[in-house]
């Protein structure tokens, strides 16, 4: 009889006075009034991208280059086309996607369910989280989805995906939240923590919404798990307060999105490592190393500690760890709980950006050099957070390697630890060494846990 009853009160009721579903039994009848709803908040973008038609060697020679030019392959730029999803976030035009719909892009437009086209801006994008804040203006206030705390998000809840896979037009698909805190790197470029939801996710709804049943935002779709390019019911969201955090950041006019630096390294706690250290159960983060600006060094913690847990919630991986740091923001205060010498300990750490101390004193290569155009730096903590380089690593680190040094194998964020045999420790050294006239210069370089001898002839 209640379900009869709920019928007849549903149909019984004007057409434009529905409801969004409160209830399981009403969600058995229709996601129609929630998508009603929400959907005119998830936009599509269209994204032009011009890309330089790659060239030989010899064609990209200043001097080489006018002798092998082909009337074939000596074009002009070409102009690609991709698109993906958004969501806006505010009545004024604030559109978050992913990173990688927006990437290089010249020309960005979104079009509204109702069809009204908009250019876009980007006011700040992050590789790492694979997040992009744009702007649109629009004569008018948007519709918009209102953001749900993530951490109030539970495994089993219902959960619709909207977005615009393979440029059909919007579309809605239907599942569960499967999984929290997944940690890892996602197929869009991204890393660091994300929902996982079996509701399918194509090509296309990269950017586009994940909501819960009261139509508001848990999470912006990402990518999949899958091995054929289909969806495997394995779809990585990343969720509303980091999406909030980077809106926070674009609304202040940033245009680069500031991360709180920790200063330490470590490795998940597993079950195997907590009995060889005599702990009595697995989890957290295990510190084996720490930086003397450290924040954590600051507020007394070790090397040996574990960390349980970031602003009141658990931490198991460093994605985790900074997922949560980012989430709470610059300059704010972040209370920790750790585990010290057998004891749970808790602290208040600063969330400060790296370090600029000491000064990078870049130094770029002239003309007459072996390199000419090669940027370095000296390391400091915000090198070390740019390139995510070891905390403990010395040398000089490549911020922009020119043709020259390209060709010769070095890259950007390469650590250069000594030349012929002298250890490094600023740039200046480098380029007193190139623009001597040296006929042979060996250079040992760090390139992620890899170690190389370059060997080059003057």
């Amino acid at each position: 009889m209640k379900y009869f009853a709920l019928i007849f009160a549903l149909f019984a009721s004007p057409v434009g006075a529905q409801q969004v579903p409160q209830s399981a039994a009403e969600m058995q009848l229709s996601f129609a009034p929630l998508v009603r709803e929400a959907a005119p908040a998830v936009v599509n973008i269209y994204v032009k991208v011009v890309r330089e038609v790659q060239r030989t060697p010899l064609q990209a020679d200043p001097f080489f280059g006018r002798m092998f030019r082909d009337p074939l392959t000596d074009r002009k730029p070409r102009v690609q086309n991709s698109l993906g999803s958004g969501v806006i976030l505010s009545d004024d035009g604030i559109v978050v996607s992913n990173y990688h719909v927006v990437a290089m892009a010249t020309d960005i437009s979104v079009v509204l369910n109702d069809r009204r086209e908009f250019s876009a801006r980007v006011l700040l994008a992050d590789e790492d989280s694979d997040l992009a804040i744009l702007k649109i203006d629009a004569p008018e206030p948007l519709p918009y989805l209102p953001l749900r705390s993530s951490d109030s998000v539970e495994v089993g809840e219902l959960a619709l995906a909207i977005g615009n896979p393979f440029g059909v037009g919007q579309t809605v698909s239907s599942g569960i939240v499967s999984g929290l805190a997944r940690s890892g790197r996602s197929g869009g470029g991204g890393r660091g923590y994300f929902i996982q939801t079996d509701a399918p996710i194509n090509p296309g709804n990269s950017g586009g919404a994940l909501v819960d049943v009261q139509g508001r935002l848990i999470g912006v779709n990402t990518s999949i798990l899958t091995r054929s390019g289909g969806s495997n019911g394995i779809g990585f969201a990343i969720p509303a307060d980091l999406v909030a955090a980077f809106v926070a950041q674009a609304q202040a006019g940033r245009t680069e999105f500031g991360r709180p630096w920790a200063g330490i390294s470590g490795q998940p706690l597993d079950t195997d490592m907590a009995a060889t250290l005599g702990f009595d159960r697995s989890g957290g983060i295990i510190i084996s190393g720490l930086h003397p600006a450290s924040p954590f060094l600051e507020a007394g913690l070790e090397v040996g500690d574990v960390i349980l847990s970031v602003g009141g919630q658990p931490v198991n991986t460093p994605s985790e760890m900074v997922y949560r740091m980012s989430v709470a923001g610059l300059d704010a205060q972040a209370d920790i709980s750790f585990s010290s010498a057998g004891q749970q300990k808790s602290a208040r750490v600063g969330l400060i950006a790296a370090p600029e101390v000491p000064s990078r004193d870049a130094v770029t290569l002239p003309e007459r050099s072996a390199f000419p155009g090669l940027t370095l730096v000296r390391i400091n903590p915000a090198v070390l957070s740019d390139f995510n380089l070891p905390l403990e690593i010395e040398g000089v680190a490549v911020m922009k390697t020119g043709v020259f040094a390209a060709r010769a194998g070095l890259r950007n964020g390469d650590v250069i630890l000594a030349m012929n045999g002298v250890a490094l420790s600023h740039p200046g050294q480098v380029a007193e060494m190139l623009t001597e006239q040296v006929r042979q210069v060996e250079m040992l370089v760090q390139r992620g846990a890899q170690r190389i001898i370059m060997r080059f002839r003057g």
